[in-house]
C-alpha cells in the first residue's frame, strides 16, 4: 500500500463531500487516477486535484497536511488503513467507518462517528453535537469500535448507541447517552442535563464531575466488583483521567425506569 500526503490548494467556497478518499481507496491508485478522483462540491462533482496538491509518501498512511473545516464525511466508511488529519473537520467524520484508524489533530463538526461499526476514531479537539450516534433518519447509533473525544462534546452524544467504547476527555453537553441501547461511555469532565434520558441499557461512567441524574435513575443495591474491575482496566489504557479508575470505588445508579431500562450510570469516587 502506497502513502499519500494531500495539501489544500485553497479553503472550497462550498461544502466539500470527501466520501470515497480513503486509504483503501487510494491504495492501488495512481497518481492521475487520484487526482481524477471525483468529489462533490456544493450541487457539482469535481475532481480532487481543484482542491489538494497531492504527492506520494513513504509508509502506507494517508495525510491530510491541512485545515478541512470546509469538508465533511472525512474517513466515510473508511474499510482499512491509517488516515491522519493534522486539523479540523467538518460533519460526519468517521461516519459509517467499519475498520482502520482515523486521527484527527483538530476539532470535528457534527455527527462524528454516527453509526460507527468498527476501527478507532480519535479527536485531539472537540466534537460537536451527535457523535456516536445516528446517521439521520436512523434508529441506530454507534455500533462499535472506538471513539476518543480528547476536548469537549456536544449534545446528545451517544444517542441510541448499540456498542462499542466511546470516551471523553472534557465535558459533554445535554442528553448525554439519550436512548442508549448498548455499549460503554465514559467521561472526563462535567456532563449537562438529562443524562441517559430514555436509556434501556449500557454504561456511563464518571470518572470527574458527579453528575445530577434524572430521578427515573435509583441507586443499585448490589455491587459490581468483578464487572468493575475489568472495566476500569481497560478504561486505564487510554490514560488521563480515566488513569486511576481502577484504585478507585463506585456508586451506581439504575435507570430509566421510565422506558423500563436496565442501563447504569458509574460514578467514581
Amino acid at each position: 500500500m502506497s502513502g499519500w500526503m494531500l495539501r489544500v490548494k485553497q479553503a472550497p467556497s462550498l461544502r466539500v463531500d470527501l466520501r470515497g478518499v480513503t486509504p483503501g481507496a487510494l491504495a492501488a491508485a495512481s497518481l492521475g487516477e487520484i487526482e481524477r478522483m471525483l468529489v462533490g462540491h456544493g450541487n457539482a462533482l469535481v475532481p480532487l486535484a481543484e482542491f489538494f496538491h497531492i504527492e506520494p509518501r513513504a509508509g502506507d498512511t494517508l495525510v491530510f497536511a491541512a485545515d478541512l473545516s470546509g469538508f465533511d464525511r472525512v474517513g466515510w466508511q473508511m474499510d482499512g488503513g491509517r488516515l491522519i488529519v493534522e486539523g479540523a473537520v467538518g460533519d460526519y467524520a468517521g461516519a459509517a467507518m467499519r475498520s482502520g484508524e482515523l486521527s484527527i489533530n483538530g476539532n470535528a463538526g457534527a455527527l462524528a462517528a454516527c453509526e460507527m461499526a468498527g476501527g478507532t476514531l480519535v479527536i485531539g479537539g472537540n466534537a460537536g453535537d451527535f457523535a456516536a450516534s445516528t446517521l439521520p433518519g436512523s434508529m441506530d447509533g454507534m455500533r462499535g469500535g472506538t471513539l476518543i473525544v480528547k476536548g469537549n462534546a456536544g449534545a446528545r452524544f451517544g444517542d441510541r448507541m448499540r456498542r462499542g467504547s466511546a470516551l471523553v476527555f472534557g465535558d459533554v453537553d445535554d442528553f448525554l447517552a439519550s436512548r442508549m441501547v448498548a455499549g460503554t461511555i465514559a467521561i472526563g469532565g462535567r456532563a449537562a442535563a438529562h443524562i441517559g434520558y430514555g436509556m434501556r441499557r449500557g454504561s456511563v461512567v464518571f470518572a470527574g464531575t458527579a453528575p445530577v441524574a434524572l430521578p427515573t435513575f435509583v441507586p443499585a443495591i448490589a455491587d459490581a466488583p468483578v464487572f468493575w474491575q475489568l472495566l476500569a482496566r481497560d478504561l486505564a489504557r487510554h490514560g488521563g483521567v480515566f488513569a486511576a479508575l481502577p484504585g478507585r470505588r463506585i456508586a451506581r445508579l439504575l435507570g430509566d425506569l421510565a422506558v423500563g431500562g436496565k442501563g447504569e450510570l458509574i460514578v467514581a469516587r
